[in-house]
């Protein structure tokens, strides 16, 4: 089978740093840092150790990069860095997302008109921090990061029915957690 190889813009950086150039180093972190922080931060939901996770993913990329093959580009290869380590990060911290295969399902599919709720992203990024770990970690995938449950199911390692639940569940909790403020 044969593989798509990307064209990315960023590639001549990307070659220089496997030459380990380190103006080239500097120019990947400051293109990719505030958005894979970002990533970092909406799945852990702590400053410090986004920080952390932020630092040892790059160090990842630059001592690993003459593995990115370009089967994607650079900053999805990265992104995909930085998700499994913030996740490493939860699992430590024992975050459980159970995994409810086969049990019955008592989350009811309700339909929420969300063009009606006036979103203030203030209230909005505080009340998803308020939200458990593995709900956000789902809903920050899933909304923010575009992956499918079929992928969230792999990276997280738990069924697919348990993303989907958790997502469901985020959702209303989000809701629920919005209506009180």
């Amino acid at each position: 089978m044969e593989q798509t190889l990307y064209i990315d813009r960023h590639l001549h950086l990307v070659e220089a740093c496997r030459r380990g150039e380190r103006k080239a180093q500097y120019e990947i972190y400051r293109l990719y840092a505030k958005s894979m922080f970002n990533v970092a931060v909406r799945i852990l939901n702590h400053v410090g150790e986004a920080e952390d996770v932020l630092q040892d993913a790059f160090l990842d990329a630059f001592t690993k990069i003459n593995d990115f093959r370009q089967t994607s580009t650079f900053g999805a290869w990265l992104k995909q860095i930085v998700i499994n380590r913030a996740l490493n990060q939860l699992r430590q911290r024992k975050a459980e997302i159970i995994d409810i295969e086969g049990v019955a399902d008592d989350v009811e599919d309700e339909v929420y008109d969300d063009e009606a709720i006036d979103w203030e992203v203030a209230r909005l990024q505080q009340a998803i921090h308020q939200l458990p770990d593995g709900f956000r970690t789902v809903l920050s995938l899933y909304l923010f990061e575009g992956y499918d449950h079929e992928e969230i199911a792999e990276i997280l390692g738990v069924a697919e029915s348990t993303s989907r639940t958790q997502y469901i569940r985020a959702k209303k909790r989000l809701l629920e957690i919005l209506k009180k403020a």
